[in-house]
């Protein structure tokens, strides 16, 4: 079977391949809002996105909003990420809506329509899942790759907490993130080079037993710079992936050394080259 439409992968290809594999978390938490000099306000969080995606728009490939940073505001808070999703596309970004959402039936059905269907306001590129209740659940997004969208499946996390679940052995045997990765790939089959259903694999998850190559989709890495991962383990971790399928997610480490515009744009290019140079 052949897609219909480009797939999110093709053009993530061309993305990474123009603008390198650095993918700007847009995590307007907080902690990284106090790095700005601001009060924890709404204003606040569209200050520190908007800044973030206009520095990204001449250094990065992908911007990533966490879509818990915003909701926190209610009604106002999702006007904000529209606002910045919107943007960001213009500006020729690809956007992640890290929204890890992920259920069953309608309700995914509707999830899916939210994150990924272009008569949306919340319409992104891709969009993050939990297939945690059942892979098969995740048909209604899977069904959106089919038209050019793209989706990253949670399959191992750095989170610590998260490792005996998902490193758990199935009836047969089988770790349950090497099964999430397999039943992935089934999904890119028939793709143009690389597909639209790609993976979330932390810095520090294991290498399991599944051949990454046989993916043929993208791979979203978080949990370098400030979580603790180094460009080693991802090298090492994605060994024999096509780089251009691979993104890098970062947030605070970006921020760390100034917020703005010129420190921000600095520090996007000094992750961007080191990407480019390590993996």
């Amino acid at each position: 079977m052949r897609l219909m439409a480009e797939s999110f992968g093709r053009r993530l290809w061309a993305a990474v391949e123009d603008r390198g594999g650095l993918c700007v978390g847009v995590d307007p938490s907080p902690e990284v809002v106090a790095h700005f000099e601001r009060e924890d306000s709404l204003e606040s969080v569209e200050l520190v996105a908007l800044r973030l995606v206009e520095a990204a728009s001449s250094t990065a490939s992908v911007v990533k909003p966490q879509v818990a940073f915003f909701e926190r505001f209610g009604s106002r808070g999702y006007a904000v990420l529209e606002r910045v999703i919107a943007e960001a596309r213009a500006a020729g970004l690809l956007v992640i809506a890290d929204a890890k959402r992920g259920d069953i039936g309608s309700s995914n059905e509707g999830y899916a329509a939210t994150w990924l269907d272009e008569g949306s306001p919340l319409a992104s590129d891709a969009v993050t899942v939990s297939p945690y209740l059942g892979v098969d659940s995740l048909e209604p997004f899977r069904r959106r790759c089919q038209r050019g969208r793209g989706l990253f499946v949670l399959a191992a996390t750095s989170n610590p907490e998260g490792r005996s679940l998902q490193g758990a052995r199935t009836a047969e045997g089988v770790r349950v993130f090497d099964d999430v990765l397999a039943r992935v790939a089934t999904w890119n089959e028939g793709a143009d080079g690389v597909g639209g259903a790609g993976v979330v694999l932390g810095a520090s998850a294991p290498r399991g037993e599944f051949a990454l190559r046989e993916l043929r989709g993208p791979v979203l890495v978080p949990g370098v710079g400030a979580q603790g991962g180094g460009l080693d383990q991802v090298r090492r971790l994605l060994e024999g992936v096509d780089r251009r399928s691979i993104v890098v997610s970062l947030s605070r480490a970006l921020v760390e050394s100034g917020t703005s515009p010129r420190h921000l744009i600095s520090s996007m290019s000094r992750w961007r080259d080191a990407l480019s140079e390590n993996l």
